[in-house]
């Protein structure tokens, strides 16, 4: 390890290169300029000797930052209203010695014991009305007043015990909010209620948006209202105000934590471990997240480089900010690991413009739900390969700090999703024929017009419509968008008629806010926009030419588009007729493609290559399936994801500034390898 330190700090040395600011100033920036390496540990089982220990370790592997304080509410608080300090303070005060600062997250997740048993309210009540003990992390009722109360005590007690502590970097709130539990008990109704009462006004006005009128559900009063099952059967109308108040209550639960933050600590940001797209429950981080954070924050545990990059690109948001990966997987998740994997991953998150990685965990647990989950720290105690391996990390970012990182993202182009779109798309119940109709789920035909930009090294914003200024973008996707609300509809209407350019699949705008079908042609509130009607549509996959390539579809869906102003750009030619496959219309100043298929990456592919220098955007450097690549102040940044060594051309001669080595016509990558070259000519 010192040898290849040593050539690359002696290939850094020759490059001599120019610092370089990473981004725009922000209030409560950490560090612009900077990158983090670190890791995530709780201290609540370990003694002060281990701490000093654990801290020494830290220091000697240069990680910069930890990530404290989470899941740990009864140790702050181990009865109602007594705190204890001690231990923390001292761990904070050896943080601070190592000058390791510190991420303090509020541990609103999981409540006490003694909270459940006091307060019944905090505890869930299933679907079938029967109330379930704590028995498993996040089982919290947050909607509970008496929860919501004294999780804003904790969090105002815990922030301004250490509000002034010189190791204190950012907080975070409630790991992981929005993998939590729904509830069914009669408040949670009383509070459903409130919600829809706010929301709608009147019950004419709720059955109208319910379409209670089908199959005999009239509501009469507020008293008939049931809280729809997120398991079971349930028109699908319901069922999304059902997944709109839940996100609801979890974003109140922000804003508690939030209207803390800055009584108490003001000058520090926000950096939460937020999971928006939890199956259980998840929220509308993307219509929500200038209300509660500063920073896209998230646990990275990717299986995949197109799965792991678009929730990495999806927490960013449209925020300018980079992005932290408060949690990170070492060594590989569910498993003791594999060498190289964490030190790949973070170098791949940079390309998309992280500033930190904090490994999960510190030391290995000894007992609960994650005994298995290994950390850098051994059960027994002992460093195992994983620190090498994350001290690695953090001499390499220390190393690219210097040159440009974090790098700045400013993408052209845009991705359309919504956590609303989510749950209409896959409503409960088997009967529902929602279920038929889409067919590949929502989160696939987005991850399908993803991936062939992310192979092409293209930056990407995944956003909410309705919630962003689109005039930043030239490019829009909308990949099977089933819900397209009214503000997001005409947000689209206006984009291209001051001349942007977008692309919306089959499956788009065929449901109103309400979460039923319009009523007029549909893409509904858009014909005019595409210069097309779409009513049709059937269960077989369509092959096209595209750019003189044959392509054949996946996925058993068409639409049979009528083009009124549109012109046809491609048809089906395996298809009866050969209907049209892609058009395009000219609206205003801009341009409007429909695709007749639902949105997977052999089709996405062509159609945006064709689309690029049109839109002004320029790919990222040119690389084989699973290496990526960005360009950052005249070097380039290599990352390969797959398990075998690469070699890519290049013009002239190089210098890895990561590897020490010269290059001379190739690069050459081992398997999971990554280098940061400086080509000379």
């Amino acid at each position: 390890m010192r040898t290849r330190l040593a050539a690359c700090a002696l290939a850094l040395a020759a490059l001599q290169p120019a610092l370089a600011q990473s981004a725009e100033g922000h209030p409560g920036w950490p560090g612009p300029g900077q990158l983090f390496a670190g890791v995530n540990y709780q201290p609540v089982d370990r003694s002060l000797e281990q701490v000093r220990r654990d801290v020494a370790l830290m220091k000697q592997a240069g990680f910069k930052v930890v990530r404290m304080g989470d899941l740990s509410w009864d140790y702050f608080e181990p009865a109602e209203g007594r705190f204890e300090f001690r231990h923390f303070d001292a761990v904070m005060d050896e943080m601070k010695a190592a000058g390791i600062q510190v991420i303090l997250d509020i541990p609103g997740l999981p409540a006490p014991m003694w909270l459940h048993h006091r307060y019944p309210g905090a505890d869930i009540v299933n679907q079938a009305g029967t109330r379930l003990a704590p028995a498993e992390r996040y089982m919290d009722n947050i909607g509970d007043p008496d929860y919501r109360r004294l999780a804003r005590r904790m969090a105002d007690t815990l922030t301004r015990r250490y509000a002034k502590h010189p190791a204190l970097l950012a907080v975070g709130y409630d790991n992981e909010i929005g993998n939590g539990f729904m509830s069914y008990s009669e408040a949670d109704r009383r509070r459903f209620v409130a919600w829809l009462k706010q929301r709608y006004g009147s019950i004419e006005a709720l059955n109208q948006a319910w379409a209670t009128q089908r199959w005999s559900r009239r509501i009469g009063h507020w008293d008939e209202v049931r809280l729809p099952y997120a398991d079971g059967p349930g028109p699908a109308e319901r069922y999304l105000d059902l997944r709109r108040f839940w996100s609801d209550v979890t974003i109140a639960t922000l804003d508690d934590l939030e209207a803390v933050r800055r009584h108490n600590v003001p000058d520090k940001p926000v950096l939460s471990n937020y999971w928006d797209w939890s199956g259980r429950k998840g929220f509308d981080f993307l219509g929500s997240y200038r209300r509660h954070t500063t920073y896209g924050a998230m646990g990275f545990y990717a299986g995949d480089a197109v799965s792991g990059g678009w929730e990495a690109t999806m927490i960013k948001g449209g925020m300018s900010t980079p992005t932290w990966f408060n949690e990170f997987a070492a060594g590989g998740g569910g498993s003791y690991g594999s060498k190289g994997w964490s030190r790949m991953w973070a170098h791949f998150v940079l390309l998309l413009g992280g500033q930190a990685a904090l490994a999960w965990t510190f030391n290995s647990h000894l007992g609960g739900e994650e005994q298995a989950l290994m950390g850098l720290i051994d059960h027994d105690d002992r460093p195992s390969w994983k620190l090498g391996e994350w001290a690695t990390i953090a001499r390499e970012y220390a190393v690219l700090e210097k040159l440009g990182f974090p790098r700045r993202v400013e993408p052209k182009v845009a991705i359309a999703y919504s956590f609303e779109n989510v749950h209409a798309t896959s409503p409960n119940g088997p009967s529902n024929t929602v279920r038929q109709y889409i067919k590949a789920p929502y989160l696939q035909q987005a991850q399908g017009a993803f991936e062939p930009l992310l192979k092409d090294n293209v930056d990407v914003a995944i956003i909410k419509l309705s919630y962003e200024d689109l005039s930043r973008y030239r490019l829009i996707i909308l990949p099977g968008m089933y819900l397209l609300d009214r503000a997001s509809t005409e947000a689209v209407r206006q984009f291209v008629a001051n001349g942007g350019t977008v692309v919306m699949t089959a499956q788009s705008a065929k449901v109103n806010d309400n979460n039923q079908w319009h009523a007029t042609p549909l893409p509904g509130g858009l014909t005019d926009v595409f210069g097309l009607r779409t009513n049709e549509f059937y269960d077989a996959a369509g092959t096209l030419t595209l750019g003189g390539e044959e392509i054949k579809g996946t996925i058993a869906h068409y639409e049979v588009l009528e083009p009124s102003s549109a012109q046809v750009l491609a048809r089906f030619t395996n298809l009866e007729g050969t209907p049209p496959a892609i058009t395009v219309n000219r609206f205003g100043k801009g341009k409007a493609y429909y695709l007749a298929t639902p949105a997977q990456p052999q089709i996405m592919r062509p159609l945006l290559r064709q689309l690029y220098a049109q839109a002004g955007i320029e790919p990222g450097p040119k690389t084989p399936d699973g290496v990526f690549a960005r360009a950052v102040d005249g070097r380039v940044l290599y990352v390969n994801t797959t398990h075998a060594p690469v070699d890519l051309p290049i013009e002239g001669d190089g210098v890895g500034v990561l590897s020490g080595k010269h290059w001379h016509g190739t690069l050459r990558l081992e398997p999971r390898g990554v280098d940061l070259l400086q080509v000379q000519p």
